[in-house]
């Protein structure tokens, strides 16, 4: 995660990007940054840390400016440091740029742009679009200036990336690019801002433009021009903000729920970001603080979670054995400490957590440790007491998670796993490195992959109208799908308030078949693996009794059309994948379906009856 926030007009600069950068903090805060352009020259004041950090280096050594750019930065490609910090320069020093996102080709372009001679400063992928720029930059103002440089790169560049930039050759511009990550502009009196968030820009302007994916903003004191990256002209619409501070960081959605459900693209991409190198088939999480020896010295991991977590930690289950090949015990956390326990030395306690703070997974947690157990925890909230507590973490990087019900936070959590599973798999010499590089592959395109499921919101809205009064659900799953089955019903159970139950496939014959009617209707989580036949069987068994079909699937369609009555039941596509991150992909729709039938039963989605965020009590 990393904020941006950029500022063309007539108040002093500093003060305006440095509350932007304060209001969007939580992005990012193990650096900061500011451009500012002022007689023709760049001044750039950089640091490590928090902001506050910053704002001391400003004191120390004072900058003004006509117009910048700043970031907050979490470190990615490169480590936390002053030199990693953005904003990034060229060789000239005459322009800078800000980012946020991945250039997935950014080596053989740095080592092509170093063969060219361009001399590079930093770790970081972003540097690379500095010196792609320069080399594209005409100072003569051919060649239509900064944004005709910035979109002969684009075509260059592949991965998903929100990216801000000023030229001191180019003077009272700034160019904005959106391709993934989000961007906004603000329109204001004789002024305009460019940002990650609104909240960055919501005391200067209430009147905002969000850029669409593929879409540029070139900024100048006489307005806001928007294209597409081939150059063409792109009709916007100025939206007034009129929401209080807390809708306002809902960009626009009704719900923080529905936001936080399409903002899962890039909070995969920031869990996987930094953490794995497909051309070494190696994965780093430097929080783990575990050497291999440790790591090869286990001979049971223990997973201890609560709600949506532990659906999680029933996938990791699955991971961890495949890929570590060590036994895997998933155990409520809640119940955990009220027994005794075979917990020792050579255990490896898994505690998972979206906010760090649970009651009883920090209990469990402290029991395992206190049998001594090595322990993990995965979490998304940086210095939270689980992170504290445990010998290492793997953070998420999901972001704030304001709606109650887990979305974005569980799909990273299932990201973490396979990291850890990979890490695990590495240390004990059961992975080689031809699997380790096609899983490693598989996640970085993930993020693209759940770009596409997003977009069978459309059918997905079809289905809630179908099925919104109904009573009951019944989800169905096998394998690895069978805890997305578990978690389906439960994201249903949180939103909507309709009883659903999910099961395992396989088990529907020993008591939950007894249910099926005409007014259940059966959810199944069907991938094309190696039991996609037996699921059909299953399925066939829902069918002859009446069931109404809601099939997630990446099979062919004519592998389902005996199965499937094309009036009544409803397939819902998801892209092939590798087996690893599939229940990722399958998992989406379903926090989706929920969503919509909740909204139609009127339900308040974001606050559901008798639920917390975060549960601190037992």
């Amino acid at each position: 995660m990393c904020g941006i926030i950029g500022y063309l007009g007539a108040k002093p600069a500093v003060p305006v990007l440095i509350e932007g950068l304060r209001r969007l903090e939580y992005r990012g805060y193990d650096s900061a940054g500011i451009a500012l352009v002022r007689a023709g020259e760049i001044e750039v004041r950089r640091s490590a840390g928090k902001l506050d950090r910053l704002e001391e280096a400003i004191r120390a050594a004072p900058v003004d400016g006509e117009y910048g750019v700043g970031h907050t930065r979490w470190a990615t490609h490169g480590r936390p440091i002053e030199e990693n910090a953005h904003p990034h320069r060229d060789c000239s020093g005459r322009l800078v740029v800000v980012h946020n996102g991945i250039i997935e080709n950014y080596l053989e372009l740095k080592q092509r742009l170093r063969r060219a001679g361009h001399c590079f400063k930093t770790e970081t992928d972003t540097e690379v679009i500095a010196h792609l720029v320069e080399q594209e930059f005409r100072p003569d103002g051919g060649g239509g200036g900064l944004e005709g440089a910035v979109r002969r790169v684009l075509a260059e560049l592949r991965g998903l990336f929100g990216m801000v930039l000023v030229h001191a050759s180019d003077p009272g511009k700034v160019v904005a690019v959106r391709n993934g990550p989000p961007l906004v502009v603000g329109v204001g009196e004789q002024e305009f801002l460019v940002a990650s968030d609104v909240p960055a820009i919501l005391s200067h302007t209430r009147d905002v433009v969000f850029l669409g994916d593929e879409e540029m903003a070139v900024v100048t004191r006489g307005g806001v021009a928007f294209t597409d990256f081939a150059g063409r002209a792109v009709s916007k619409t100025t939206q007034r903000i009129l929401w209080d501070p807390v809708m306002a960081e809902k960009a626009g959605y009704k719900h923080f729920m529905l936001k936080e459900i399409f903002e899962q693209p890039r909070a995969l991409q920031e869990t996987v970001l930094g953490r794995v190198s497909a051309e070494e088939a190696s994965v780093y999480l430097g929080e783990l603080d575990m050497p291999d020896e440790a790591l090869r010295a286990i001979d049971e991991v223990l997973v201890l979670a609560c709600g949506t977590s532990w659906h999680a930690g029933l996938i990791g289950k699955f991971l961890i054995e495949s890929l570590a090949r060590v036994r895997v015990d998933v155990d409520y956390a809640s119940e955990f400490r009220h027994r005794e326990p075979l917990v020792g030395e050579r255990t490896l306690a898994v505690a998972i957590t979206q906010s760090g703070e649970t009651a009883d997974t920090l209990a469990a947690l402290r029991e395992a440790r206190a049998r001594s157990a090595r322990s993990i925890a995965i979490c998304n909230v940086v210095g939270s007491m689980a992170t504290r507590e445990a010998d290492g973490t793997v953070y998420t990087h999901a972001g704030p998670e304001i709606g109650v019900a887990s979305t974005k936070a569980f799909t990273s959590q299932l990201v973490a796993l396979n990291l850890l599973a990979l890490r695990l798999g590495q240390a004990r010499g059961t992975l080689p490195d031809g699997e380790a590089r096609r899983l490693i592959e598989a996640l970085t395109r993930l993020p693209v992959l759940v770009e596409h499921v997003l977009k069978t919101d459309a059918v997905i809205r079809r289905i809630a109208k179908r099925f919104y009064r109904a009573t009951n659900f019944l989800y169905l799953g096998r394998g690895i799908h069978y805890p997305i089955a578990l978690e389906g019903a439960l994201k249903l159970k949180e939103i909507s308030y309709i009883h659903a139950e999910g099961y395992p496939a396989g088990e529907m014959k020993h008591g939950p078949i007894a249910l099926i009617d005409e007014n259940l209707p059966v959810v199944a989580v069907m991938p094309r693996d190696a039991v996609f036949a037996k699921m059909r069987s299953n399925l066939q068994e829902a069918k002859v009794r009446g069931a109404a079909m809601i099939v997630l699937t990446d099979a062919a369609p004519e592998e389902l059309e005996e199965l499937l009555d094309p009036e009544r039941d409803f397939v819902v596509p998801v892209p092939p994948a590798h087996p690893a991150v599939m229940p990722i992909l399958m998992g989406v729709p379903l926090q989706l379906l929920a969503y919509h039938i909740g909204v139609l039963r009127g339900c308040d989605v974001d606050q559901p009856r008798n639920l917390a965020k975060s549960v601190t009590v037992e």
